[in-house]
C-alpha cells in the first residue's frame, strides 16, 4: 500500500468514526427527549387523575340542613393537622354555613401545646356567643387528654365512650441530663453565655436548685391557667375530687362520675338523636393541595418502580 493510499484510508476511518460518534450523540439526544416527554406525559396524567379524584370526592356546598363536624385528631401543635389555624378555620366555616344546625368536634388526641389549645378554647367561647342557636358538642373517641380536654371543655356538652381515656389535666416539661455520662467518658463541657441565666436547664450541666424552682413556678402558672379554663367551661358539672387536676386520666365511666363527661354517645348518634339532623358534613380543612399532590405523586412513582408484592422493611 502506497503512502497516499494509506493516508486516504486513515482519513476515511477517522471520518467514519467521527460520523458514528455524531450519529450516536443524535440517537442519545433523541432518546433523552423521548424519555423526558414520556415523564412529562406521566406527570400530566397523574395531575389529571388527582384533579378528577379531588373534584369527585369533594362534597361541595351542602344543600340541606345538616350536622357539621370538625376533627381534632393527633398531636396539637403549630405545625400539625390539629393546629389552632386549621381547627379554627374548620370551626368558623362550619358555623358560618346557614344550613349547619350544630357542630360536633370529634376529639381523639393525647394533647400537645397549651398555647394552641388556648387559642382554640377561646375561639370556641367566642363562636358560642356569635352563634347561640348552634350548639357545639364534643365527642371523644379513643382518648382526649391534656390539651385536648383543655379545648373541648369550652363546648356545650361532652360525649364519650365508656372505654375512652379522658383527663390528664396537668402540665409537664421533660428532658435528659448527661452530666454523669460525660464524666464517665471524660468529656468536658464548655458553655459560654452573656446573661446570668442564659444557660438555665442546660442538659449538659448540673441542675441548679434555683433553675428547678423557676421551672416549677412556670409550670404551675400554666397549670393554673389550665385548671381555671376547665372550671370556666365545665362549671358546676365538675365534682370536688382531689385527683381531678392532678394529671391523672380515667376511662369514660369514671370520667363521667367526675363530671368530665356528660353522656355516652357517638358522633352519628349525637347528630341523629340530639341535633336531629343525621347527615354529617365534615368541615375539617384538607391538607394543603401541593402536599397532597406530591404525596400522591410519590406514592404513584413508588408503586411503579416497586412491585406491590415485594417484601419491604417497616
Amino acid at each position: 500500500m502506497s503512502d497516499q493510499q494509506k493516508e486516504g484510508w486513515e482519513k476515511e476511518l477517522v471520518n467514519k468514526l467521527a460520523f458514528a460518534a455524531i450519529t450516536e450523540q443524535r440517537r442519545s439526544r433523541r432518546w433523552g427527549i423521548f424519555f423526558k416527554m414520556m415523564f412529562l406525559l406521566y406527570i400530566v396524567s397523574v395531575l389529571m387523575v388527582f384533579v378528577a379524584n379531588d373534584s369527585s370526592s369533594s362534597p361541595g356546598m351542602p344543600k340541606g340542613d345538616h350536622t357539621a363536624l370538625v376533627e381534632l385528631s393527633g398531636i396539637i401543635s403549630a405545625d400539625s393537622d390539629a393546629s389552632a389555624d386549621i381547627i379554627i378555620t374548620g370551626l368558623r366555616d362550619a358555623l358560618e354555613n346557614k344550613k349547619s344546625k350544630a357542630l360536633i368536634i370529634r376529639a381523639n388526641s393525647p394533647g400537645g401545646s397549651p398555647v394552641q389549645a388556648d387559642y382554640i378554647y377561646n375561639e370556641i367561647l367566642r363562636l358560642r356567643k356569635i352563634y347561640p342557636d348552634k350548639p357545639i358538642y364534643s365527642v371523644i373517641t379513643d382518648a382526649c387528654a391534656s390539651a385536648c380536654y383543655y379545648i373541648i371543655s369550652a363546648t356545650d356538652k361532652i360525649y364519650a365512650n365508656e372505654a375512652s381515656l379522658v383527663g390528664s389535666i396537668g402540665v409537664l416539661s421533660d428532658g435528659f441530663g448527661f452530666v454523669g455520662s460525660m464524666e464517665k467518658l471524660g468529656i468536658e463541657r464548655r458553655l459560654y453565655t452573656a446573661g446570668k441565666n442564659k444557660g438555665t436547664l442546660d442538659p449538659f450541666s448540673p441542675q441548679k436548685p434555683e433553675d428547678v424552682e423557676h421551672m416549677s413556678k412556670m409550670l404551675g402558672e400554666v397549670h393554673e391557667l389550665f385548671i381555671n379554663s376547665v372550671k370556666k367551661g365545665r362549671g358546676d358539672k365538675l365534682k370536688n375530687d382531689p385527683d381531678l387536676f392532678s394529671g391523672l386520666f380515667w376511662a369514660g365511666k369514671k370520667a363521667h362520675a367526675l363530671g368530665l363527661v356528660d353522656e355516652f354517645s357517638s358522633s352519628s348518634a349525637v347528630a341523629r338523636d340530639v341535633v336531629g339532623h343525621e347527615e354529617i358534613i365534615d368541615y375539617t380543612p384538607d391538607e394543603r393541595l401541593i402536599d397532597r399532590l406530591f404525596d400522591r405523586l410519590g406514592a404513584s412513582i413508588a408503586n411503579t418502580v416497586m412491585p406491590k408484592n415485594e417484601m419491604r422493611l417497616r
